[in-house]
Order: C-alpha cells, then sequence, then structure tokens
C-alpha cells in the first residue's frame, strides 16, 4: 500500500540498539557468543550426564530449558508387549500420504494423551492403552512425528527405536567381518598345513640320507665302522618330530606336562588297545627350520684336510683300530628277529593271564602292565621297577657264587624310578635320601644304575660308574642332559658327606653323554631302550648291540623274561 504524504517516515534504525562508539556493538556480539557457548556446554555435560545414568532409555529424563520443564518419556510395557517383534511393511509405505492418510493420522493422534498429560503419569512415564490393531496398524500406537515439535523429532525416534527394540543398533563396518573372512582362515590354515609337511618331507629325506653320507665321510677318513641313516617309514618319523618338538618345549620353557602327552605314570585304561600318536599341526615351523639346518650341515659337511700323524699318533691311532675291529666282532652277535617257537608260545599263554602275573623281591606286575610291552605302549613305573629288580637279584646272586661259576656281571645297585623326583624336586636333605642306602654302601660298588622319567614324557637311563670314574648319562632321543650329570654329581658328594664324613673327591671324573647312543625312531620306545641301557651297563658292556629295528623283538623278550622273573639266555 502506498504511504501517504502526511504519515510519518520509519526511522532508518532502532532506538534500541543506538551505540555511542564504533566499537560496542562488537564488544557485545562476543559476550553473548560467549554466553551462548558456556549455556552450550553446560546443556551438553547435563545430557551426557543423564544419558550414562538410564543408556537404556528405561527412565525419564528431564531437560530444562527456558521456563518450560519438558518430560521425554518412553512408551509403557503394554505398549511394547501389543508390538510385534517384526513388522510387515506394506505395500506404498514410502509413498507421499494423501490426504486421507493425513485425516487418519490426525484422527488417531487426537485420540492419543499428550506430552503434557504423559508428563502427569506416575513415576513420569508416559501410559496408553494397548493397541488392539494387528499387524501394521499397531504402530498407531506410536506418536506420529507431526505431533512432536522439531526440536524434539530426533529424540522422538531414537526412543521409538531403543524402547520398543524394533530396530538393532547398526554395526559400524569396521568391526563387521569380511564376507570371505571363514574361506581366507580355512586356506591360511590349509596353506600353513601344506607347508609343514612339506618341510616334515625334506627333514625326512635328509635324514634318509645322512646315513650314505656319513658312511662316505669316514670311508674318506679310514675308519672302520659307518652310520646308518634314518631307517623307518615316513609315518613314523612325523611322529617322532612331533615328540621331539614337544620335548624341547618341555627342557627349553620348563612347561608343565601337556594334556595330550600321555603320563607314563598312569594306568592303561584298556589292556591290548595299540596307540599310535599322530603328527599334529601344531608343531612350531621354526623347530622345523632348526631340525632342517641341522640336517643339511651335517649332510654338506666336508672331511677334515688330511695332515701328517706323528710316530705317537699312528701309534694310538693303531690303537684305536684294534678297539674298533674288536667291537665289531662283537656287534657280529646281531640280536634274533623273533623269539624261539617254544618261548614264543610262553609269551602268549603269559598275555592271556589275568591279575599278578609276576613277583620279584617288593616288585609286582600285573596283565594291565604286562600289556604296556605289546608294540607302539609306553611303559609305566611298574614295568621300569620289575627289571630293574631282576637287574639287581642277578647281581646280587652272582657275586655269591663261587669264583669257578662267576659270570661276567658287575656289582651293581638299582634305585627306583622314585628317586629322581625325590633328588629333582627336593634335595638330597628335604628328600632324605640318605634312607634310601641305610644297608647299602653304594662306594663299594661298581655302578649305580638310575631310571628317570623326564616331566612324565619321557624315560632315559643314568649311572654312576665307579669303576670308569665317569657320570653317565644316556638318552634315545640324545638331549642335553648336564642337568642330570650335575645333579647326580651333587647326590655323590652328598652322600659321601653323610657316610663317610668328608667331601667326595671328584678327582679324574668325567660326564660322559655319548652321542654314539641307539636312537629311537618313535615317539614311544622311549622304556624299552631304557631298559635295554641298564641291563647293558649291569654286564659291564659299553657297546650297545641294540637299535630301533629290534625294538619289537625286545619287547616280547621282555614279556617272557618279566613273566619267569629271569633272563633269557643268550643274545
Amino acid at each position: 500500500m502506498k504511504r501517504k504524504a502526511s504519515d510519518p517516515l520509519l526511522p532508518t534504525r532502532s532506538t534500541k540498539y543506538q551505540r555511542t562508539e564504533g566499537n560496542q556493538g562488537i564488544l557485545a556480539r562476543w559476550f553473548q557468543l560467549g554466553v551462548d557457548a558456556f549455556t552450550l556446554a553446560r546443556e551438553t555435560a547435563r545430557h551426557f550426564m543423564n544419558f550414562s545414568q538410564n543408556p537404556d532409555g528405561s527412565e525419564a529424563i528431564s531437560q530444562k530449558t527456558g521456563k518450560h520443564n519438558r518430560t521425554r518419556s518412553l512408551p509403557s510395557r503394554v505398549t511394547h508387549s501389543s508390538l510385534p517383534s517384526r513388522l510387515p511393511i506394506p505395500d506404498g509405505f514410502h509413498k507421499p500420504p494423501d490426504s486421507h492418510t493425513m485425516a487418519g493420522r490426525s484422527q488417531l493422534s487426537s485420540s492419543l494423551p499428550s506430552r503434557s498429560e504423559s508428563s502427569n503419569a506416575p513415576n513420569g512415564n508416559a501410559t496408553s492403552p494397548p493397541s488392539t490393531l494387528t499387524g501394521y496398524t499397531s504402530v498407531a500406537s506410536v506418536p506420529s512425528k507431526e505431533n512432536v515439535p522439531y526440536n524434539q523429532s530426533f529424540d522422538f525416534i531414537e526412543m521409538s527405536i531403543r524402547g520398543r527394540g524394533m530396530i538393532k543398533p547398526i554395526q559400524p563396518s569396521w568391526s563387521r567381518p569380511h564376507i570371505h573372512a571363514s574361506q581366507h582362515k580355512v586356506k591360511v590354515h590349509e596353506d600353513r598345513r601344506k607347508d609343514r609337511e612339506a618341510m616334515v618331507k625334506e627333514l625326512y629325506h635328509y635324514k634318509r640320507s645322512t646315513g650314505q653320507h656319513d658312511f662316505f665321510v669316514m670311508f674318506h677318513l679310514s675308519l672302520s665302522f659307518a652310520i646308518s641313516g634314518y631307517t623307518s617309514d615316513f609315518d613314523t618319523f612325523k611322529s617322532l618330530i612331533n615328540y621331539q618338538a614337544r620335548l624341547e618345549l618341555l627342557e627349553r620353557h620348563a612347561l608343565s606336562p601337556s594334556p595330550s602327552l600321555t603320563d607314563l605314570r598312569a594306568k592303561q585304561p584298556s589292556p591290548g588297545h595299540s596307540r599310535r600318536h599322530s603328527f599334529s599341526d601344531d608343531v612350531d615351523p621354526d623347530f622345523l627350520e632348526r631340525a632342517i639346518t641341522k640336517a643339511k650341515k651335517s649332510f654338506e659337511s666336508s672331511p677334515p684336510k688330511p695332515f701328517s700323524p706323528t710316530h705317537e699318533r699312528l701309534l694310538l691311532s693303531a690303537r684305536h683300530k684294534d678297539d674298533a675291529i674288536e667291537k665289531r666282532l662283537r656287534q657280529k652277535l646281531l640280536l634274533p628277529k623273533i623269539l624261539p617257537p617254544d618261548a614264543d608260545e610262553q609269551v602268549k599263554s603269559i598275555l592271556f593271564k589275568e591279575g599278578i602275573i609276576s613277583k620279584i623281591a617288593r616288585e609286582s606286575v600285573n596283565d594291565r602292565d604286562i600289556s604296556r610291552l605289546l608294540p607302539c605302549q609306553w611303559l609305566n613305573d611298574e614295568i621300569i621297577n620289575f627289571y630293574g629288580a631282576m637287574i639287581l637279584t642277578r647281581s646280587e646272586s652272582n657275586h655269591k657264587m663261587d669264583p669257578p661259576t662267576k659270570r661276567k656281571i658287575l656289582d651293581v645297585h638299582y634305585f627306583s624310578t622314585f628317586f629322581w623326583p625325590k633328588l629333582k624336586d627336593e634335595g638330597y636333605e628335604k628328600g632324605r635320601l640318605a634312607k634310601w642306602t641305610k644297608k647299602i654302601d653304594i662306594f663299594s660298588k661298581d655302578v649305580i644304575l638310575v631310571p628317570i622319567n623326564h616331566s612324565n614324557s619321557h624315560w632315559t637311563g643314568a649311572a654312576i660308574n665307579f669303576r670308569r670314574k665317569r657320570i653317565e648319562s644316556y638318552d634315545s632321543m640324545n638331549i642335553d642332559r648336564r642337568p642330570v650329570l650335575k645333579a647326580l654329581r651333587h647326590y655323590l658328594d652328598s652322600e659321601h658327606r653323610n657316610k663317610k664324613k668328608k667331601p667326595f673327591d671328584f678327582t679324574g671324573w668325567q660326564d660322559h653323554n655319548p652321542e654314539d647312543t641307539p636312537q629311537q625312531e618313535n615317539g614311544y620306545d622311549c622304556g624299552v631302550f631304557t631298559c635295554q641301557f641298564l641291563e647293558t651297563l649291569s654286564r659291564g658292556e659299553e657297546v650297545f648291540h641294540f637299535s630301533q629295528r629290534d625294538m619289537t623283538y625286545l619287547r616280547r623278550r621282555m614279556i617272557w623274561e618279566i613273566g619267569h622273573a629271569k633272563f633269557l639266555d643268550g643274545p
């Protein structure tokens, strides 16, 4: 409308905002900005404090803004139960609402209690009658967004989603597994298994070839013996690698025995059950790499350069050759492959017996113990101690005979398998080991025999050899046993101080841990090797005539010997 000429002109600027100085408006605006920032920080802190106290939205959260108090409340549990867990979405749900739909919504929203009425409900919780509609119409119990102020719309949506449990929180993409994660995991596992298998095959190849290579090296050095390589099959070699890896873990980290390793002291659950231990993918690849490197180094080693020996060295070499020839002559007495027919029939009858099979001194063996001598079985304490008692009884009875009838049997003393745990874990004083030799003077014996169980996982043999002035250790896995030698030295000195009242003189004594000890090629024949070590030492022999190929024969022979409580004559 056009202004009349008589009307006054409007002021160009309101008198409310008059300024006397040019910078007064800038300061006022900065002051107002600071006040707004402080108010925003306070409201934000209050919001997060209320949210931390009510993270699930189960209680009412009140916010005070200006002069008005507004209480946000969740729908009641009745409304929760009236809604289905998954609502069907009809056709045209996402289409713009038409006039009829808007009319229906306005009519329905008018029947719902207002926010001021819901705030007057007890405990500040909104109450609403249960919906009688089914399917999609049950959403009518939810207030429409049009009835909610704009500044509360996001709170309304959040409370509706969380309170009713209609929509689950969306998981972040960075925390969800990849769609091909399981296939990738299986492929990685398979690749690692193949790599381990290839490494084991390579190591098996070197072990099989080492014997032939050592033969040429020894022939070049003009020695009169050769070293044989690995002779068993590949499956047995895999079980041996698994066994070596577990023993190395026990030796390096001083861990308790693994549950997967059978306790050598445990009773056998079922007699006659043959158990073969298979290769596991848990073998550390670093262990296989070290084994392959060691095998390559042994395979690729070149013979030393020839030198011009002196006369003394020639005499010493001739003496060594004579000793080697003598050893080879004795080694020609090879062990048989099977027992005589009558002895083999007696072995079968022994295995069919029940209850106590045999007794000697304080030791006894029953049918469950004797079944440990079947193939692929570990030996327990009863078998080891019974065999040791036989060695001790034979030595004592031999030294009571007249000189013409005496055999070449040493005067030995045998400690049971429980001696080593006492010495290792408790020591000489705390373990009261002085009582073990109250009626025996071990310093008058030729050899003291000690069977040793390492962590209930491996058997080895040790000896205090007074004739040779040596502390000896014999391991069919060829593991360094310096702790065993050190412990036996300490026992020898403590025993001498207790019985002789002075320290033991170790002048001329040596530690003996020979590398040419017969080696096992599986993970269960260590007990048989240990028994044969001790029996050979009791006869004064230093050359062991048995090897892995004789284990089947030796197991059946031990059944016969234990069943009759005496040693079988002959080789």
